[in-house]
């Protein structure tokens, strides 16, 4: 998967393309896209939760803490899992 620091990098261009990465073609992204239309900053805060919330969750799930809720606001699987997949979770 992509490093943390480019998916930053990336994020504080073109946040739709840093949301994009990690959550996929989805409410997410529409979200973001909106935010990023009405204010720059906006977009830039969204995206940089769903980075945070990404890699928060991938790094529980590394040390075997699966939280299955959701994170507030998040609607895509990949973010709120970490990018583990609910079908691949305790596969370890």
């Amino acid at each position: 998967m992509i490093s943390a620091l480019i998916l930053v990098i990336i994020a504080i261009f073109l946040p739709p393309v840093a949301v994009f990465i990690i959550s996929g073609c989805g409410a997410d992204l529409l979200i973001n896209i909106c935010l990023t239309i009405l204010g720059f900053l906006p977009g830039h805060v969204h995206a940089f939760y769903l980075i945070y919330v990404y890699y928060h969750k991938q790094e529980q799930a590394s040390q075997g803490i699966y939280d299955s809720r959701p994170a507030p606001g998040v609607y895509s699987d990949n973010v709120n899992t970490g990018g583990e997949g609910y079908g691949a979770m305790g596969a370890r």
